[in-house]
């Protein structure tokens, strides 16, 4: 008798599971309902009040994509109005949780200027900043929007110097810098490149480094660019027509001496140690025939 009851006590306990289980489906299915239910309403309602009051709900409970299309109803008829700061910050706000960079930027920056002495400026043109930041692509395509997000994040730090967001604006701009430098070392080195590969052209490449190296002296790729620089000389020198041969030739040994001087350590050292010897020997024999 004391099994059957055990067996009997673990079937009401599995029916009593499997009854609260539903009742939990049909509870959450009630309430997700009656939320849209109530979202639905909230949209089609006149009541703005309505809209800004559900909007602010869905918006502190991370449902951005919700709010936002509550706060886009109303922004036009609380403009003037007390609650239009908070309004508008939130909107402002939703765009950039939802990665729409560019709306985020557009309406912090009106935010900022709207309500210059709001407590909430500085983040907002510091967000508005680093919208555009977040607009900048792969070094490898058109930096645009990158020297876009540079100035931006340069006008916030001129305007507020002692912001508590002033490390990670100079952050953003370093790496936004570096993006930059490595763009123009690429291109500079791809005439290289083609250079070696076309037998021509090497002029192109000289002068693509001569003007990177004069537009970021302080570039962490300084000495790639100037190991390149010297390469393309090189041989730019030694396949030239014998007219410019001495001119060409002399003006490599100009650029190996200013790599060797800056970097005697290089990691390029030996090929650039090799290609000088050759370069010496080919001056001496045109001095020698002159």
């Amino acid at each position: 008798m004391n099994t059957l009851n055990q067996v009997v006590h673990f079937k009401n306990t599995d029916k009593h599971i499997y009854w609260m289980k539903n009742i939990c489906y049909i509870l959450l299915i009630t309430v997700l309902f009656s939320s849209c239910s109530e979202y639905q309403k909230a949209l089609k309602s006149e009541d703005i009040a309505t809209k800004f009051k559900m909007g602010t709900e869905l918006y502190d409970a991370g449902k951005y994509g919700k709010a936002n299309r509550l706060f886009a109803q109303i922004v036009p008829q609380y403009r003037g109005k007390p609650q239009a700061e908070k309004l508008i910050y939130m909107y402002s706000n939703s765009f950039y949780n939802m990665r729409d960079y560019y709306l985020a930027g557009y309406h912090f920056e009106r935010f900022e200027s709207q309500y210059p002495k709001s407590e909430k400026a500085e983040e907002a043109l510091f967000l508005a900043a680093k919208s555009f930041y977040k607009l900048s692509p792969v070094y490898s395509k058109e930096q645009k929007e990158t020297k876009v997000a540079i100035e931006k994040l340069q006008l916030f730090i001129n305007k507020y110097p002692d912001s508590e967001y002033l490390p990670e604006a100079n952050s953003l701009i370093k790496e936004l810098d570096y993006k930059l430098e490595k763009k123009a070392f690429e291109i500079a080195k791809l005439y290289n490149q083609i250079a070696n590969f076309e037998s021509e052209d090497y002029e192109a490449s000289i002068k693509a480094f001569d003007n990177f190296l004069v537009e970021y002296p302080g570039t962490s790729f300084r000495e790639d660019a100037m190991y390149y620089r010297f390469d393309s000389a090189f041989k730019l020198g030694i396949n030239s027509v014998e007219y410019k041969r001495k001119e060409r030739l002399d003006i490599a040994a100009k650029y190996y001496n200013a790599f060797n001087k800056a970097y005697p350590e290089s990691k390029y050292s030996a090929e650039a140690e090799k290609m000088n010897k050759e370069l010496q020997a080919a001056i001496q024999t045109y001095n020698t025939q002159s």
